[in-house]
């Protein structure tokens, strides 16, 4: 008998490891916890996170709003000086806009609006008020209507002056009427330019006064640039695509540049007749349907005929420039690049990037294979071929800045990695002015008096995510490389134009923003703003872990983050949901706090462990070999490295359950969720796939082509044609073995709703079960349905992977939330 204990005890020891180490499965949804981390209920406890800079007209001072939970408030500050002075006492305005309209305010509930800085020392902004008044430009003069007119709630204007203090109310002034948006205004104001009845058209400044008067005055003198324009060859260049017939007799803005004389005007004319028309249906408006009709080139159709056109103002002439190397081609005119004191002129001029005798263009093959950067000459009506970048995939990164000597600064992957070129003005290379197996991702400027390019870049520091962002600065002569502002953390930096001071927004998924003002050589100057979350914190809010892995390989490093549950026990075993999307253009992982927790954190809330996580072929910021993996195979490339991801991640975490997997995305994630549950039917248990792009086939030209490539033949008689082809998910439906709920907006005139009709046709002639649904009235974002959407995903995940949810007819979630 006594053995018989001891036995027993023995055994009970071997085994209660076991039993202690056994995972709890999450057995019912927190529809509660992710309730309480609503949109609605963030705004109200997080404010403002990053500063972004305006800068005054003629010094270096930059002013800013801030929102905190203390209320808003505006900050001057001026770098030169080290000085940060708030432009309000509030307490004081408050009383003093108390004074003025007579409805109550307080420092904290000011309800700025339309804030601006108007010139070096005046501030302009709008409060509104309960005081009723009359509707201004009331057109209805009747004897009755003047009796009994229309009211409107007066909004007040003010004016207040930051050396002397003085609040002035402008109200009762008339206000300074805005140039339309269609008014295309010449460098020299001789001429005004816009789009009228699919033509040309001009009139002078005098003219453009009376119509901001009244755009139908009879008295107006306007005239004919061009007499040939019709609907599908229209003037106006990207500012017509074709949407809808336009009212012939309104004015439209003409897009286009100016020489920096006013003598010519250039722009693009496209021939459209080629390109197919598509539609939506806008099923709730009101009194009947009405159809939204618009042009949309699918991959592989003929593409519009583009001409560039150069008009002389002088003599009211125009031709057609021959710039044409490739079939089908895109050609953009670069423009000369705006400046701070633009943001404070009555009206902007667009200019050409050049001088009076030439303009600057790139031109691009339609599969993007081959970028020409080149110089157009007026006096000789030549092209002179500067730069000629060429690969064998797509060309993403060719931009460049203009020196005042003519040598180009330029941005190129031409290494396999993006970096910095200096060539002279004819072209040639002078030499790199960076060299090394990181990412530049952006020009910023080129301080020329001291022979500075600033750029950011990322990828740098070895030891750091490969994403995070970080600006520096090299030399002309390709010296003095430096990061200026390092530190484990993604930065987006702001810098004026004289390229003197940056302010830096620094900040991680699990670091919130902390921004600080820094000068040219990387000292920082003063603190400035930290993002308060404590409110969210106090309320339950955890970061997410970050994490790396390896890709299906097993030699490409991958990074991602992992979302837990705010009450988060290890004891438990949670199903995993997958944030996804393929790129190349970016991952669907964050790198930077932002609040935004819908589709991840929230999510995460209801008892799942969200993840995200990069992919080969999925971003630009890295080698080019790295982005352009999935070329030439956009449907199948991202998912071995998610499902292989999912699984390690399983095997070190006990809390996650590698038998319940569900998978997510929007857009091309929406493409995404749907391919990897009919690619792993027997690995991806539920997926819910939004506004998915299904099948590339029918999706935009320049995306699917770009990205997945295309394929030009050369016919018998010497024509060019693009082929283009790829798998398509309807053509899987037949393996589905998982739950799979479809959403789309029945307007969404980006990814047209046939995408997602093609696999539900699929999926019922496959004789299976899915879940589907159409959001009326809404585009690509969902709108005002996002709620309401989230809270179906809810139901659907929770039922398919928890077997908890709740299925009342009311949402109360969002009838809470209101």
């Amino acid at each position: 008998m006594k053995r018989n204990i001891i036995a027993i005890i023995a055994l009970l020891c071997l085994t209660a490891p076991l039993a202690w180490s056994q995972q709890t499965p999450v057995t019912e949804a927190n529809y509660d916890l992710a309730e309480r981390f609503s949109p609605n209920k963030i705004n109200s406890m997080v404010f403002s996170k990053n500063i972004r800079p305006s800068w005054f007209p003629n010094s270096d001072k930059f002013w800013y709003e801030w929102k905190s939970p203390e209320g808003v408030q505006y900050w001057i500050v001026d770098p030169a000086a080290k000085t940060k002075t708030a432009v309000f006492d509030m307490d004081k305005l408050a009383m003093e806009l108390t004074m003025i309209i007579k409805d109550p305010f307080d420092a904290q509930h000011i309800p700025f609006q339309n804030f601006e800085l108007k010139d070096e020392r005046t501030f302009t902004f709008e409060i509104p008020s309960t005081v009723e008044q009359p509707v201004k430009d009331d057109k209805d003069t009747s004897a009755a209507a003047k009796a009994n007119p229309k009211m409107e709630k007066k909004t007040f204007r003010f004016e207040y002056d930051i050396e002397t203090r003085k609040l002035t109310d402008v109200s009762d002034q008339e206000e300074k009427k805005d140039f339309p948006r269609w008014a295309n205004i010449a460098p020299d104001s001789s001429y005004v330019v816009y789009a009228k009845g699919y033509n040309l058209w001009y009139m002078d400044m005098e003219n453009l006064r009376k119509a901001m008067e009244d755009e139908k005055d009879s008295t107006i003198v306007e005239y004919a640039l061009t007499t040939d324009g019709t609907k599908d060859v229209p003037y106006g260049g990207n500012s017509y695509s074709g949407i809808d017939d336009r009212d012939t007799n309104k004015r439209y803005s003409a897009w286009g540049q100016w020489s920096p004389d006013a003598k010519h005007f250039i722009m693009e004319k496209y021939d459209m007749s080629n390109i197919g028309e598509l539609w939506v249906i806008n099923s709730t408006a009101e009194p009947r349907p009405k159809l939204e009709t618009y042009k949309y080139q699918m991959p592989g159709e003929p593409g519009p005929k583009s001409y560039l056109m150069l008009f002389d103002m002088q003599d009211k002439s125009s031709k057609v420039l021959n710039v044409w190397a490739f079939k089908d081609q895109t050609v953009d005119v670069h423009r000369k690049p705006y400046t701070t004191r633009d943001l404070y002129a009555d009206y902007v001029s667009p200019v050409w990037l050049g001088d009076n005798s030439s303009f600057y263009f790139t031109r691009t093959s339609r599969d993007e294979h081959r970028v020409d950067i080149c110089r157009y000459w007026l006096g000789t009506d030549s092209v002179q071929v500067l730069i000629e970048e060429r690969l064998n995939t797509y060309i993403d990164v060719c931009d460049f800045e203009l020196l005042k000597n003519g040598q180009i600064v330029m941005r190129s992957e031409r290494n396999g990695w993006a970096q910095l070129y200096l060539h002279g003005a004819d072209g040639k290379l002078i030499r790199p002015l960076t060299n090394g197996a990181y990412h530049v991702s952006a020009i910023m400027g080129v301080d020329e008096s001291t022979s500075t390019v600033f750029f950011t870049a990322n990828g740098f520091d070895k030891n750091e995510h490969p994403y995070y962002n970080h600006l520096f600065r090299v030399g002309l002569n390709g010296s003095g490389l430096k990061m200026l502002n390092p530190g484990n953390y993604y930065n987006d930096s702001w810098m004026p134009e004289d390229l003197k001071y940056f302010v830096n927004n620094a900040s991680r998924v699990d670091a919130a923003p902390v921004n600080a003002l820094y000068n040219a050589s990387g000292a920082k100057i003063m603190d400035l703003e930290a993002c308060d979350i404590s409110r969210l914190v106090a309320y339950g809010y955890k970061y997410p872990e970050i994490f790396t892995a390896k890709a299906a390989d097993g030699v490409t490093d991958l990074w991602g983050v992992i979302y837990k549950p705010f009450d988060f026990d290890s004891t438990k075993l949670y199903p995993i949901i997958e944030y996804v999307y393929p790129g190349p253009q970016v991952e669907s992982t964050n790198y930077t706090w932002n609040g935004n927790m819908t589709r991840v954190d929230r999510l995460a809330q209801l008892g799942f462990i969200v993840v995200t996580v990069g992919h080969r072929g999925g971003h630009p910021d890295r080698s080019k070999w790295y982005h352009n993996y999935g070329y030439g195979d956009m449907r199948h490339y991202p998912l071995a490295d998610h499902k292989y991801v999912i699984q390690n991640l399983a095997a070190e975490r006990k809390y996650m359950d590698i038998n319940k997997v569900g998978i997510h995305g929007h857009s091309g994630g929406g493409f995404m969720s749907t391919a990897a549950i009919l690619t792993y039917p027997d690995f991806y248990k539920v997926a819910v796939s939004c506004a998915g792009n299904h099948d590339n086939n029918i999706y935009n030209r320049w995306w699917s082509e770009t990205h997945h490539g295309v394929k030009e033949v050369v016919t018998a008689d010497g024509d060019t044609t693009f082929n283009y082809s790829i798998e398509a998910n309807h053509e899987f439906a037949k393996n589905l073995k998982g739950r799979l709920l479809l959403v789309h907006g029945d307007m969404d005139n980006n990814v047209h709703p046939a995408n997602t009709t093609r696999v539900v046709d699929a999926l019922i002639r496959a004789n299976k079960r899915f879940e589907m649904l159409y959001l009326p009235g809404q585009r690509h974002g969902f709108g005002d349905m996002n709620e309401y959407f989230f809270w179906k995903m809810a139901d659907f995940y929770s039922r398919y992977l928890i077997g908890d949810y709740e299925n009342d007819v009311d949402i109360r979630q969002l009838n809470n939330d209101k």
